[in-house]
């Protein structure tokens, strides 16, 4: 089916919902409204108001309730309405979502997803428009997926509301509203398997989320300009796929990592620390990143600016490729 990546995150909860009665959906505005991009639209309908219900306006309070229900049998699916506004409840998500399988000995579990939209390109004001895939990485306990296609975002979802322990869940809001052919029978990789989504053989674009769209839209403006990009998508930043992301950078001898948050000890820098590490001797130049700036996330106007673009990515190929700068 041709669906949204909102439309296919709304299959997804459905079909977790239908098949496990178990799951169950809370957050600002998922009830009846749909939340402010759809994505739980028609689930109170469908499920009733035990089942997909709206919270306060309190992110700490929906956190904490949460895992108050996933230690109960329950697996919770939380919806943080924007990225920023998550900080609220990060005491929790550190303290105890993060914790608690550890300080019990696994003996208590709690199989919580908590959805956070994040990112830019959509025009948005501060508070909406964070990457903070940072915070959540740098966590041990959590698992952290950024989803960069409409299928993955349903394949990935399900596999998350099953899991046994807490999933950050961050889903692209520049792309909730693009249309792509999903096969909702299809299996998709498992979390933690980074794919290749493009071959190349001078220099490997390695990204995740929104930027995977960045790089594949470069590695596409550089074929018409005679060079041969391929692209790597993570999909899972926590646990990270050594295999994957190595075996395509010792293939071409040239990295550049690709993400829209702040450079500055960032997931960004991980990826080219665990790269530098592990493919040295493989590496014809160091390893590159094109981030966001190290600044508080801009107005709307110079948003363009701040996030990776093609131009910016292939500029740093030709520094890799020519020494130029």
């Amino acid at each position: 089916m041709k669906t949204t990546m909102a439309g296919a995150l709304n299959a997804a909860l459905r079909d977790e919902m239908e098949a496990d009665p178990t799951v169950l959906v809370l957050g600002e505005d998922v009830g009846p409204l749909g939340g402010v991009f759809r994505v739980t639209d028609g689930l109170t309908a469908r499920f009733g108001e035990d089942r997909c219900f709206d919270t306060p306006l309190a992110e700490s309070g929906i956190m904490g309730l949460a895992i108050g229900m996933a230690m109960n049998g329950m697996r919770p699916v939380v919806e943080m309405q924007f990225d920023a506004f998550a900080y609220a409840a990060f005491e929790q998500v550190v303290s105890h979502l993060a914790k608690m399988g550890n300080r019990t000995r696994g003996r208590v579990r709690l199989p919580v997803v908590v959805r956070v939209p994040y990112g830019g390109g959509i025009g948005g004001v501060e508070h909406h428009c964070d990457s903070s895939e940072a915070y959540y990485a740098h966590t041990p306990g959590l698992t952290v997926v950024a989803p960069a296609t409409n299928e993955d975002a349903y394949g990935l979802l399900r596999q998350a509301i099953r899991y046994p322990d807490p999933v950050v869940f961050l889903e692209p809001k520049r792309q909730y509203f693009t249309k792509e052919e999903v096969d909702v029978a299809a299996e998709v990789p498992p979390i933690g398997r980074a794919v290749v989504r493009r071959e190349g053989t001078d220099v490997t674009l390695i990204a995740y989320g929104p930027a995977v769209q960045v790089a594949l839209a470069a590695a596409e403006q550089g074929a018409a300009e005679g060079r041969s990009i391929g692209v790597v998508d993570l999909r899972s930043i926590v646990p990270f796929d050594d295999a994957t992301v190595c075996a395509a950078v010792r293939a071409t001898g040239r990295a550049v990592v690709v993400a829209e948050a702040s450079g500055f000890a960032s997931v960004a820098s991980e990826v080219a620390a665990r790269v530098t590490e592990q493919c040295f001797h493989h590496l014809a130049a160091p390893v590159r990143r094109v981030t966001g700036f190290d600044i508080p996330y801009p107005p709307p106007r110079l948003e363009r600016h701040h996030l990776p673009s093609v131009d910016r990515v292939l500029d740093t190929v030709d520094e890799l490729q020519w020494g130029l700068s």
